[in-house]
């Protein structure tokens, strides 16, 4: 008797840390790699941050959520074909895009933020993240991401954020002209980014963030601000967005 093939559930807190290790470890290997062939000081660490591969086995590990909660494989895109439309530019090119019917169904950014400069790295960070969602919800207005009437994509934002001690530290505002907002008076780089992500879901600029803070060097640990910026909730928000759909496109077969 031929027994049946099954599948096996995803482990996400195992593949979620191998994940991150695995992106600390591409980081330093595509530094070490650039500045042997150059023979340069990169101080503000450009080559890790722009190398484009560090967060390929968190790309897989999303995929496969999304194909276990039921997304075809070839609706998801990963750093080729993910470009989307905006509104006030002609298209952006997002780290993961899924697609199915013509429907953008989730778009994600995946970020990765290590020292020395935490200060020009946050700033820049916010304001690309903020215009990124911004130019996109005003694209779907517009029916640039689709058709199907009252759906809407998920916006996905992931932070992994190096835990040192100068992320910690109190940060101080210039405050030239008026002050800054109570929140962020004393508040160190890390919760800089904690506020960030919580302020761009409550503001629904995305649905879903997650911000882990991790060290580059052993030993290795994982941790989250606030259960609400964890990885388990960012998966669930993942898996819900694919069972929204499928269960939305099975009904309009049987109509």
């Amino acid at each position: 008797m031929r027994s049946e093939l099954t599948r096996v559930p995803i482990d996400i807190g195992i593949r979620f840390q191998a994940a991150v290790q695995s992106y600390w470890a591409a980081r330093s290997k595509q530094q070490r790699k650039q500045h042997g062939f150059r023979g340069i000081v990169d101080t503000e660490l450009h080559s890790t941050i722009t190398g484009g591969t560090q967060m390929t086995e968190l790309e897989v590990l999303i995929s496969d959520i999304l194909c276990e909660a039921g997304m075809l494989r070839e609706s998801i895109r990963t750093r080729v074909a993910s470009e989307l439309p905006g509104y006030f530019r002609p298209e952006k090119k997002w780290d993961i895009v899924v697609v199915s019917d013509n429907q953008l169904i989730v778009a994600m950014e995946l970020q990765g933020q290590a020292g020395p400069s935490f200060g020009n790295n946050f700033n820049n960070q916010a304001e690309k993240t903020i215009g990124r969602a911004t130019d996109v919800w005003t694209a779907c207005r517009e029916g640039r991401m689709g058709k199907r009437k009252g759906f809407q994509p998920l916006l996905g934002y992931f932070c992994l954020l190096e835990d040192c001690p100068e992320v910690h530290r109190p940060v101080s505002n210039k405050e030239t002209n008026f002050p800054t907002d109570p929140v962020f008076k004393g508040a160190s780089y890390y919760k800089r980014y904690e506020l960030l992500c919580k302020r761009l879901v409550q503001e629904r600029l995305f649905n879903v963030a997650c911000l882990t803070l991790s060290p580059k060097a052993r030993p290795f640990s994982v941790k989250h601000p606030t259960p609400d910026l964890s990885f388990e909730v960012f998966a669930s928000a993942i898996k819900g967005q694919a069972a929204m759909w499928l269960a939305l496109t099975r009904a309009a077969k049987k109509s």
